[in-house]
C-alpha cells in the first residue's frame, strides 16, 4: 500500500521526544506522520525525571495542569554518600519555583507522561499514528522522503512520503543508522541493574536521592512518586547477571531498607548506561533527536530532558521551512545549538558516574579525603544555553533562556506570547518605530511586562528590550531600530537575511 498524502513531517517513534515534537508541529498546523513499531505505550516505568525547563515545555503545549497531577517537584534534592553513610557531595532540592516559574526538578512515572502526550496528539486531525508499524527503508528524493514501514497488523510493506523525517527511534536508531552518523564516546559504559518497587505499607526511606558510592556496590536510590521507589544497582565483574535480576538476589541486597513483604517488585533489569552523542543530526532532510542523538548515563536525571530540549529547539525552525518563510539552512543551527549543551551535561554525568563507580577501596578512601578537604559540597546543573547558531553571539545575554515572571495580571510570560517570536520591553521602554521593521512572515508579538524582575534584567543588560525565540531562548537585546534589525537579520527568514 502507498500513501499518496505528502507529510510535513515523519516521526519515527513515539516515546516522550517523539509524542511532544508531533504534539508541537501538530498544533502549528503541519500535516505530521507518526510512526511506532509498538502496539501501545510501553507500561513499566523508565525515566522518572524532568526539569523545569521541561516542564515549561509541557506548558507550551497546554499540559502543565495535567502533568503536575502525575508528577512531585523534586524538593529534597540527591545526595552522594560513602560507605560510612557520610555526605560527599549534595544536588540541593528547592521548595519554591525557579526561573521557569515553576519547581527546578520533578520525579514522575514515564506511562502516565505518555498518555498525556498521546491525547495531546490524539487531539490535532492534522497528526496521523501509525502504531505496529515498523520502518525499513529511506530513500530521499529532491523535495521528499520517500519511507518504507513494514505493518506488523496486517504483515504487509506501506509507503509514505514526507518533506522531512525526524528519527526519535532510541538507541539503536534506524534514521542514524541510515544517515552514517558516527557516535562518539565520552568515556562511561557500565552495566546497572536497575527495579522498581511499590510500596505496599509506610516504610521509612529517605524522601531525597541518594548516590551510595560504596566501594564494595554502588548503589542509587530514588523517592519516584506516590509509593514508587527505584533502587540502581552496579553490576560488579564477578556476578552472574542470570542470578542478580532474581528477586530473592535482589531483596538480599536491599535488606537493610525494606523487606518483600513491604512491597512488590514491579520490574528488573540490566541496562547498559552509556555516554554517547552523535555525529552528525542532521543529512538532508533526515535529522535526529533524543536518544536517536544523545545518550547520557542517568545520574543527572537529563536524559528525557535532553530529547524534550531537542523537540523544543527543532518544531519552530521546521515549521518556518515548511511554511516557506525561511531558508532550510536554519535547520543547520539544530545540532550546533543542542549539541554542546547535551556535551557538558554528559560531561558532568561522567563525572558523577567516576565518584559513584569507584570501586577500588584505596581510589574510594582517597575520594573521600578529597571532598572532606572541600568547603563546598554542593553541585549545579549547568545553565542552558545555546551553542553557536541564531542568537546574537556578541551579547552575554544572547543563547540563554529567559526566565518566566508574570505580569500585573498574574499571567506567565509563556501564556502571554505563545510559540512566537516576541520582543519584550517595560512601559518605561524607549520603543523604535516598528513600522516596517517586523516582517509579516515571522509570527512575532510585542509584549509589555511592568514586573520588576524584567525591568531589573533589562536595566541590567542596558536595554530597552528583549527579542526571545519561539522556545524561550534569548535572540538578542538592543535600544533602537537598527539593533532590532539586526536581530531580525539573524534568523534567515525570508526578505531578512
Amino acid at each position: 500500500m502507498t500513501d499518496k498524502k505528502l507529510y510535513d513531517v515523519a516521526i519515527i517513534g513515539y516515546g516522550p521526544v517523539g509524542a511532544t515534537l508531533a504534539g508541537l508541529l501538530g498544533q502549528e498546523g503541519l500535516k505530521v506522520l507518526v510512526l511506532d513499531r509498538e502496539a501501545a505505550i510501553y507500561p513499566l516505568p523508565r525515566a522518572i525525571h524532568f526539569d523545569g525547563e521541561v516542564m515549561r515545555i509541557f506548558q507550551s503545549l497546554g499540559l502543565k495542569d495535567k502533568v503536575l497531577e502525575i508528577s512531585r517537584p523534586g524538593i529534597h534534592g540527591m545526595h552522594f554518600l560513602n560507605a560510612e553513610g557520610e555526605t560527599l557531595l549534595v544536588r540541593a532540592g528547592s521548595a519554591g519555583n525557579g526561573p521557569n516559574g515553576c519547581a527546578n526538578n520533578y520525579y514522575f512515572h514515564q506511562p502516565h507522561l505518555e498518555v498525556l502526550l498521546r491525547e495531546k496528539v490524539a487531539s490535532h486531525p492534522n497528526v496521523t499514528v501509525k502504531l505496529k508499524s515498523e520502518l525499513t527503508g529511506l530513500q530521499e528524493q529532491n523535495d521528499h522522503v520517500v519511507l518504507t514501514v513494514h505493518n506488523h497488523q496486517t504483515q504487509s510493506s506501506e509507503q509514505y512520503q514526507a518533506k522531512y523525517v525526524v528519527g526519535c527511534d532510541g538507541a539503536r536508531s534506524f534514521v542514524r543508522t541510515t544517515m552514517g552518523s558516527p557516535m562518539e564516546n565520552l568515556g562511561l559504559r557500565q552495566q546497572w541493574l536497575v527495579f522498581d518497587v511499590l510500596l505496599k505499607e509506610d516504610v521509612q526511606l529517605p524522601p531525597y536521592t541518594i548516590q551510595h558510592c560504596d566501594p564494595a556496590r554502588p548503589m542509587t536510590y530514588c523517592n519516584v512518586v506516590g509509593n514508587r521507589r527505584r533502587w540502581e544497582i552496579m553490576v560488579m565483574p564477578d556476578d552472574n547477571q542470570e542470578e542478580l535480576v532474581k528477586p530473592e538476589n535482589i531483596w538480599k541486597m536491599l535488606e537493610r531498607w525494606i523487606s518483600p513483604e513491604q512491597a512488590d517488585l514491579e520490574r528488573a533489569v540490566i541496562y547498559t548506561f552509556n555516554s554517547l552523542i552523535a555525529e552528525g543530526w542532521r543529512k538532508g532532510r533526515l535529522m535526529l533527536a533524543g536518544d536517536a542523538a544523545h545518550q547520557t548515563p542517568p545520574f543527572l536525571g537529563q536524559g528525557l530532558c535532553a530529547g524534550i530540549r531537542d523537540a523544543a529547539n527543532l518544531y519552530w525552525k521546521l515549521k518556518a521551512v515548511i511554511a516557506g518563510n525561511a531558508s532550510d539552512v536554519i535547520l543547520d543551527t539544530y545540532e550546533s545549538e543542542r549539541s554542546a549543551h547535551v556535551h557538558e551535561v554528559i560531561g558532568l554525568a561522567v563525572y558523577l558516574g567516576s565518584i559513584i563507580q569507584t570501586t577500588d577501596p584505596e581510589k574510594a578512601a582517597e575520594r573521600d579525603r578529597r571532598f572532606r578537604e572541600d568547603a563546598s559540597r554542593e553541585f549545579f546543573m549547568p545553565v542552558s544555553k545555546l551553542g553557536e547558531g541564531l542568537w546574537d553571539g556578541q551579547q552575554q545575554a544572547g543563547g540563554q533562556l529567559f526566565f518566566q515572571p508574570k505580569n500585573e495580571q498574574g499571567i506567565a510570560l509563556d501564556d502571554l506570547v505563545g510559540n512566537r517570536f516576541a520582543i519584550l520591553h517595560t512601559s518605561q521602554a524607549r520603543l523604535p518605530n516598528l513600522t516596517g521593521v517586523l516582517p509579516e512572515n515571522m509570527d512575532i508579538v510585542l509584549v509589555q511586562m511592568d514586573c520588576k524582575e524584567v525591568g531589573k534584567w533589562l536595566a541590567d543588560k542596558n536595554a530597552d528590550f528583549v527579542v526571545l525565540r519561539p522556545d524561550r531562548y534569548v535572540l538578542g537585546t538592543g535600544k533602537n531600530e537598527a539593533q532590532l534589525q539586526a536581530l531580525l537579520s539573524l534568523v534567515p527568514y525570508c526578505g531578512l537575511s
